[in-house]
């Protein structure tokens, strides 16, 4: 759907009055550096061209009304009532983001919103940071408000640890906030230092792939892999000073940690963080069989230590690494479905997708999905075109 075509669906809905406005935040993926931003470690993200927009009237009211092409549910605020969070509707996103700007004593405006997602949901991708970071900066401008957006991606990390109870790290809304086109961006989830590496992939590109199995237990999972990170860093700490799991060394987690279970999930931990770093100066040296080969081994920790994979994100990646002109692979985002990277050969990408879409659906029964995404923006507000 074309920016035109979504404000001409916004008036249907509304009705024509003042121009609207028209925001845009981006989905994410992510290079390499998996479940570590809530170990204090460094992940290397960047922001996608597909993701979620939002045109917007403010109507002079205390009343919301938000809208999704994408979803049934519509959520109808008063700014002046308290807020709930309730169900697993899409409308828990906003509304958190809703009651922690006003915490922070931002006065919002009323208004009428209708979004359009052109980014699979549930496919790790990150659309849920991209709704939320959305949602920020679309009614602070509304509000004729401001917040810088490193302050906005903290802000919705508030809303997904603390109203919609995932205890997430930074990463995914820093992402969405601070991509830059072309260009990935290393962080350090400690302490938010963060720096941007041009992405020059020569004659190689990278392909999304969508394992079309929704993450089903990514939300309890994820939690579940958080709390066993605390109680590895609860036992080191017994032993040696430490900020985070990520600040720990191998020989140390495999010293003071005697739970074989808790050194599996440290492990991972310390291992993916080497391998961002390493990472980012194969990219740097324009070493991309290096930078491939770390993605492939991300992938293998993640299967063997971390565990969340799944059956179908590890078919589709041993599906990739089987085919002519893939040099690396791995799962990409919280895991148990979704997404998963491939650096392939430019010259070989369309074969590369017809070989690993009938493979994976002969062993899995599902049709994958294949993403073509630059790397763009994060999130911004687009200029409307309006013919003469």
């Amino acid at each position: 759907m074309t920016d035109e075509q979504l404000i001409q669906k916004f008036e249907e809905y509304y009705g024509e009055g003042e121009a609207p406005r028209l925001f845009f935040a981006p989905g994410r993926v992510n290079l390499i550096g998996e479940h570590i931003d809530y170990n204090g470690g460094c992940v290397f993200p960047a922001a996608l061209c597909i993701g979620i927009s939002a045109v917007v009237r403010a109507n002079n009211t205390s009343a919301i009304e938000m809208r999704s092409l994408n979803a049934a549910e519509i959520l109808s605020i008063d700014l002046n009532n308290p807020i709930v969070s309730c169900g697993n509707e899409w409308t828990n996103y906003p509304k958190g983001v809703i009651v922690h700007l006003q915490k922070e004593g931002f006065a919002l405006q009323g208004c009428q919103v209708l979004f359009y997602r052109n980014l699979p949901e549930g496919a790790g991708l990150s659309s849920s940071a991209a709704l939320e970071v959305l949602t920020a900066q679309m009614l602070l401008s509304i509000a004729n408000a401001s917040m810088k957006k490193s302050h906005i991606a903290v802000l919705c990390q508030r809303v997904e640890n603390q109203f919609i109870n995932v205890s997430c790290g930074i990463m995914d809304q820093f992402a969405v906030a601070m991509g830059k086109k072309n260009n990935a961006l290393l962080l350090n989830c400690e302490n938010l230092n963060y720096q941007y590496f041009p992405i020059d992939l020569g004659e190689f590109s990278l392909v999304i792939m969508n394992t079309n199995k929704k993450r089903t237990l990514a939300t309890s999972k994820y939690n579940e892999r958080k709390s066993e990170c605390d109680a590895a860093i609860a036992e080191l700490k017994k032993h040696i000073p430490l900020t985070n799991l990520c600040e720990a060394t191998l020989a140390q987690v495999e010293m003071y940690l005697h739970d074989p279970l808790l050194i599996k999930r440290a492990r991972h931990a310390v291992t993916e963080n080497a391998r961002v770093h390493a990472a980012a100066k194969a990219l740097v040296a324009k070493d991309l069989v290096q930078f491939a080969a770390l993605l492939s081994s991300s992938h293998q920790s993640l299967k063997n230590d971390y565990e969340v994979s799944g059956i179908e994100l590890d078919c589709i990646v041993e599906e990739s690494l089987k085919t002519d002109g893939c040099i690396g692979a791995r799962m990409t985002g919280a895991g148990f479905g979704g997404c998963a990277i491939a650096i392939v050969e430019s010259a070989k990408v369309a074969l590369f997708k017809e070989k690993v879409l009938n493979n994976y659906y002969h062993k899995i029964k599902i049709t994958p999905s294949f993403y073509e995404s630059k790397i763009g923006e994060g999130v911004h507000e687009k200029k409307i075109y309006v013919p003469h």
